[in-house]
């Protein structure tokens, strides 16, 4: 079933960008499996998902949300969040809401199909599958820490995928340090003045 495979390896990778208690939004979160991961490390968590099943299955996990987000309104004008999870899933008239809903600091975990997916298997439509380059494109007003657009195995597929960070508009011009490899305990990296 949907949402109760392992957490995605990105978001896993990734998740120590995530500041500690930070508030977690998972956009199209199915059963949770992220859901799920993040609140296993203390973070408040919100899901949103169409099928009344899947909202019924994450409400033990922190807020369920279900709306139908592609033909409804936005069910979280003005919220915003520490990250932002997207995995399979693609609705490029959500991206400016998606984008916004980024507390400063916060961090874009997002992980879907590309356009060569469809030499493989389902989806295979373009509308559900990125174009070469569309995701880091996304992310130009973003500090992008990593990116990568290729074949992933277990299962095959073509992906897409970023991590990255809507920088405090804090004027300051020292860089903020995102340690590459996580600490493994979910503490946040970066990391401030150093």
């Amino acid at each position: 079933m949907h949402g109760t495979e392992a957490p995605s390896d990105w978001v896993q990778r990734w998740s120590h960008l995530v500041a500690p208690g930070g508030r977690v939004l998972d956009v199209a979160c199915g059963h949770g499996r992220h859901m799920r991961w993040f609140a296993g490390r203390g973070h408040p968590v919100t899901g949103i998902d169409r099928s009344p099943e899947a909202i019924a299955a994450v409400a033990p996990l922190g807020r369920a949300i279900e709306a139908d987000i592609e033909n409804g309104p936005w069910p979280l004008p003005g919220e915003r969040f520490d990250a932002v999870v997207v995995t399979n899933y693609l609705w490029r008239p959500l991206w400016p809401t998606l984008l916004d809903s980024l507390a400063s600091g916060g961090v874009l975990l997002w992980e879907t199909f590309s356009v060569d997916h469809a030499t493989v298997g389902r989806p295979s439509r373009p509308e559900f599958l990125l174009r070469h380059g569309e995701l880091l494109a996304l992310c130009q007003d973003l500090r992008v820490v990593a990116y990568e657009n290729g074949f992933a195995l277990q299962p095959e597929r073509f992906i897409q995928r970023v991590v990255a960070v809507l920088a405090p508009g804090t004027g300051d011009a020292t860089p903020p340090r995102f340690l590459l490899d996580g600490p493994g305990d979910g503490a946040r990296m970066p990391v401030g003045d150093h």
